[in-house]
């Protein structure tokens, strides 16, 4: 019985580990064919380009499958194809630039287009299309060896034509990166120019503010004490034809003092010398208060007046003031001025401006008992006795002035407009422009010779602006065309207003020096080395120059 028991149990035992084993083979057996048929599942979609295999799903393992059963012979014909595909980017890459850099290689040029044909050209042939593109067949591997073949010979061109070439054509992108780079730089000059000059306009015709200061102390003091700058009658020696005559215009109270007092420091008799002052109506109280409390030295005479004293020029006789009225002539002046004036106040003040430039065309009338005078600008210094002025034969013209062309600039040609008819039948374009600042005048030739209606002509002729621009040379050139007597040129020394390059014994050997420019010696932007020249004859004892801090 226990026998019987113990046989039972180990048979079923048998049995359940025989079971076990049948279920362990059946899963693997399962397991097994599941993979083959993944394996050998093919996808109808599937073609040679692999941007046409499955995205998702099985994907990679198709990829995978794919990869096994692929001809490896594809492999090596896309490693061409790209190869070429990539000499083509390179030898267009290097056209563009030759073309970009404008190169003088037309037939390097030629040659690169034609190589990056040939590159194009071989994948399109027939026969490597259909074997090598086309077909799902196996590649014929003849037909890929002449394909790398062709690829690699124009390979080794492209390669070759490179090297020879990529020097120059870094040289030219240099050239060009340079001249670029240089336009650039001459672009940026021209417009710091541009503002420079700008900036230098608007700082030489703003009023400084020791200038407005000083005329404001100047007008307190005559309104303080009235009785002490009462007008006085005029002298017999503004009148007399034997003394030594000068003509001041000017606005500018310290300007008119320095050019009176280097005339008379370096005067070997200062007692014959007389000053006739004229300045604008706001500044005229100013003036005469300065040459009150400071007078001059050494016995000289001096007169002040203003522009509207001298009732004769009026519209109705002076061209330029008639102009001014006419709106067409507004526009043109406040243009070339740089002037933004709009309102009546500021052009009635630039009315007197340009009357107080004009007044040097009415020296006989203003004075007409005299027969010489020297016409200075309040931006002149007198370094010795110009007493030999009178004394110079003027050969019967009017204007005595030292000429400044030379070469072919400074010529008529310069400052007028000799593409007008009227221009270039009565003037030589070549004839030598003189200077204005230092003139002596011969009154007596003047009215002979009519020189004020030769102005007022020309000056009428010019309203619309068509012979000359702005300004009060070009008139002076028109008007003393063929009466102007020139000087030696050590009378008068220019360009210290602007030329930093003037010999300093160029300068030390000169009558007279002129400050003409932008820079005037009262000015901040004053070129350094000649200002002490200019400030020398600044009367610094006087209390309202110490009050309104000149900085000199």
């Amino acid at each position: 019985m226990a026998v019987a028991t113990r046989g039972t149990r180990g048979g079923s035992s048998f049995r359940s580990f025989f079971s076990f084993r049948i279920f362990i083979s059946a899963m693997f057996f399962l397991l097994f064919i599941a993979t083959l048929s993944v394996l050998f599942t093919t996808n109808p979609s599937t073609s040679n380009d692999d941007s046409d295999l499955p995205t998702t799903g099985n994907a990679y393992v198709h990829r995978t499958f794919l990869a096994l059963k692929s001809d490896p012979l594809r492999t090596r014909v896309e490693l061409i194809h790209q190869q070429a595909k990539d000499h083509i980017a390179l030898v267009n890459a290097y056209g563009a630039y030759a073309r970009k850099l404008k190169l003088d290689i037309s037939k390097q040029l030629k040659m690169f287009d034609e190589l990056a044909r040939n590159f194009s050209d071989i994948s399109l042939k027939p026969t490597y299309r259909a074997a090598l593109f086309e077909s799902d067949g196996p590649i014929d591997e003849d037909v890929l060896r002449q394909f790398e073949k062709e690829v690699k010979d124009r390979v080794k061109i492209a390669r070759m034509m490179i090297v020879e070439s990529k020097e120059n054509y870094d040289n030219q992108l240099k050239i060009q990166k340079l001249k670029d780079t240089i336009f650039a730089v001459h672009e940026s000059l021209a417009k710091a120019k541009k503002n420079g000059a700008m900036a230098s306009l608007i700082s030489a015709k703003s009023i400084p503010k020791s200038l407005h200061c000083l005329a404001m102390r100047l007008m307190g003091e005559k309104i303080s004490n009235p009785e002490k700058y009462r007008d006085e009658g005029p002298k017999p020696e503004f009148e007399d034809p034997t003394l030594y005559h000068y003509a001041i215009f000017s606005d500018n109270v310290i300007a008119v003092s320095v050019v009176v007092r280097s005339v008379v420091k370096n005067a070997n008799e200062p007692w014959k010398h007389v000053f006739h002052v004229v300045t604008n109506r706001m500044n005229v109280g100013a003036m005469k208060v300065w040459f009150k409390m400071r007078p001059i030295e050494g016995g000289a005479f001096l007169e002040v007046k203003s522009v509207e004293e001298f009732s004769f020029l009026n519209s109705s006789y002076v061209p330029i003031l008639r102009q001014l009225e006419s709106a067409k002539m507004k526009h043109h002046y406040l243009e070339n001025q740089a002037d933004n004036a709009t309102n009546d106040a500021n052009m009635k003040n630039a009315k007197s401006l340009s009357m107080l430039d004009h007044l040097r065309f009415y020296l006989p009338e203003m004075y007409p008992k005299l027969y010489k005078i020297l016409l200075l600008d309040d931006d002149v210094v007198v370094q010795k006795d110009l007493t030999g002025l009178w004394k110079i034969d003027l050969d019967g013209k009017v204007n005595g002035a030292v000429e400044i062309c030379f070469g072919s600039f400074h010529r008529y040609a310069q400052y007028l407009n000799f593409s007008h008819p009227l221009i270039k039948e009565s003037f030589n374009p070549k004839a030598c422009a003189w200077a204005y600042g230092m003139n002596i005048f011969n009154l007596d030739a003047w009215r002979r010779e009519k020189s004020t209606d030769n102005y007022h002509y020309w000056q009428s002729m010019n309203e619309d602006q068509t012979l000359w621009k702005a300004g009060t040379l070009p008139p002076g050139l028109i008007t003393f065309y063929s009466t102007t007597k020139s000087l030696d040129k050590s009378w008068h020394v220019l360009g210290l207003g602007y030329n930093p390059s003037i010999s300093m014994d160029e300068i030390n050997n000169a009558a007279v020096i002129h400050y003409n420019g932008n820079m005037k010696p009262w000015l901040d932007i004053a070129l350094n080395q000649y200002k002490n020249l200019w400030t020398k004859y600044v009367d610094n004892d006087m209390e309202f120059v110490q009050m309104c801090n000149f900085g000199l």
